[in-house]
């Protein structure tokens, strides 16, 4: 499934002024496909990766999340759709300091009513994968950085989400621990035959990526 993104349009208040983020902006990310995105700051990239992951409504065009037409639900159903079919990496990892890595993972099974036998052995198995075996019972500040992102990744990948959105999640990592995330990601996209939307600076991560598509600024400001 694919994600696909219409003639999106996103203003914001500037004063007396409306200031335009992203201006008629269109994008698609076929099924198994990496798509880098980037641009200079300010052009819209993370609020682009916001709109694709349903935690902003545009102004104007549509959002089509794995053949679903998600402009015209409600909230309750976005946040559905959004729990069942959509990963998202953050730059930080936004663990919950008081539980353990497994912990971590499955609080998204929780989250979506699925916290049976068999999400408790796959938060286990994406652990493993990412190379944390050891650290199942480790909470946040007993991680390094780079562990913690790998927990983050583990924790996107729960559901199995048909789009995966990345934003800049490597950031914060020196570039060895940034490497392995980032071949983690491209593997899962792979397995999962996801579509994966990458927010990055990095030019050696869009070169990695199967397309690169660049962002500029809208900086336009209307009376």
């Amino acid at each position: 499934m694919s994600l696909v993104l219409e003639n999106i349009t996103v203003t914001v208040p500037d004063g007396r002024d409306t200031l335009t983020i992203l201006d008629a902006v269109d994008l698609e990310v076929a099924a198994g496909e990496t798509v880098a995105l980037t641009g200079p700051s300010g052009s819209g990239k993370s609020t682009l990766l916001a709109v694709a992951g349903l935690l902003l409504r545009p102004g104007s065009g549509r959002v089509h999340v794995a053949g679903v037409e998600a402009g015209a639900l409600p909230d309750r159903e976005r946040t559905r759709l959004r729990g069942g079919t959509i990963g998202i990496v953050y730059q930080s990892a936004n663990l919950l300091p008081s539980l353990t890595a497994r912990e971590q993972v499955e609080v998204v099974a929780h989250a979506n009513g699925r916290l049976d036998r068999a999400a408790r052995d796959r938060a286990e198995e994406l652990l493993v994968r990412v190379g944390l075996a050891d650290r199942l019972s480790a909470q946040p500040g007993q991680l390094s950085g780079g562990e913690r992102q790998r927990v983050a990744l583990a924790r996107a990948l729960m559901m199995e989400p048909a789009v995966l959105l990345a934003d800049e999640p490597t950031a914060s990592l020196d570039p060895v621990r940034g490497a392995e995330v980032m071949r983690l990601l491209l593997e899962e996209t792979t397995r999962l035959g996801a579509a994966t939307l990458l927010v990055t600076h990095d030019g050696d991560q869009a070169a990695g990526a199967g397309r690169e598509v660049r962002l500029e600024r809208a900086a336009s400001t209307v009376g």
